[in-house]
């Protein structure tokens, strides 16, 4: 059971597609924490009128010996049940909704315990050209107007944020894991482990979040991937099925985003990414 001193909670804003899943998946191979992917899908468990993929956990499904069978009592603090119920102090969640964040960090503060904020960026070329892949049916501007305007929402919460806080880059994250990794653990006041950057070498039970991450990990721990419940698409199969299993940089953008949709992007948010990117 865990001690009402002894719980912490790391919280992620940001935008989408951002390498999320990762830092969590990397955190949450700590021997004292536990990545619970975007907790805001705790709410789905058991609710059939929802699709299955946002109500299950994405590496293990239905059978999952983590999820199946958990209910969040809505009259109690989350990270407090799913502490006591996994044995885990460390509780790290991605979801980067700010209403969802700001509930999370309430309820901390309010039982006496402090959230950590951790603002993961990414290239915001990168992101744009995932969520074109992603969903090519809505078109560049919108993707780009989209990255700009949640942009803004994660750093005026970041700013906002009173509890221990940290801004972190994806691309230094895949580059400089160790140095980044251990910049987070001091954050967390938890020791840096070195197993953690064989996150796919762990045991995950993670809701929502990149499938393509999560594939990486199911490979590592079913003998025939094709057992667990993470599926991969046509457009992300090729890169992850023949992915190292570590972790390495995704510059897909590079090669990807059509110069029509890279130039909208300078004209539109060409000066906001500039306070992003770190130029690799």
């Amino acid at each position: 059971m865990t001690e009402p001193g002894d719980l912490k909670a790391a919280l992620m804003c940001g935008a989408g597609h951002s390498g999320s899943t990762l830092l969590g998946m990397i955190l949450g191979s700590h021997s004292q924490a536990f990545y619970v992917g975007e907790g805001a899908k705790i709410r789905n468990l058991g609710d059939e009128n929802k699709p299955l993929r946002k109500r299950v956990c994405k590496i293990c499904g239905e059978d999952c010996e983590v999820w199946a069978g958990f209910r969040w009592d809505r009259d109690r603090p989350l990270y407090e049940q799913v502490a006591a119920h996994v044995h885990r102090p460390v509780i790290i969640d991605s979801t980067k909704d700010e209403a969802w964040i700001e509930a999370r960090a309430a309820e901390m503060n309010a039982s006496g315990r402090q959230a950590c904020l951790i603002f993961l960026t990414r290239d915001g070329r990168a992101v744009v050209n995932s969520r074109i892949r992603k969903y090519p049916e809505r078109g560049a501007e919108a993707q780009i107007r989209q990255w700009m305007g949640k942009m803004a929402l994660s750093q005026a919460l970041f700013d906002a944020f009173e509890g221990p806080k940290l801004q972190i880059s994806y691309e230094l994250l895949s580059t400089q894991t160790e140095t980044e990794v251990r910049r987070v653990c001091d954050l967390m006041q938890i020791e840096f482990e070195p197993s953690m950057l064989r996150f796919a070498e762990q045991s995950h039970h993670v809701l929502g979040g990149n499938s393509g991450t999560q594939f990486i990990a199911a490979k590592t721990r079913f003998d025939d991937p094709d057992e667990a419940f993470v599926s991969l698409t046509d457009r992300t199969s090729g890169y992850y099925e023949n992915h190292s299993g570590g972790i390495e940089l995704d510059l897909r953008w590079k090669q990807e985003l059509d110069p029509a949709h890279l130039a909208l992007f300078e004209q539109l948010a060409g000066a906001l990414n500039a306070q992003f990117s770190v130029g690799v």
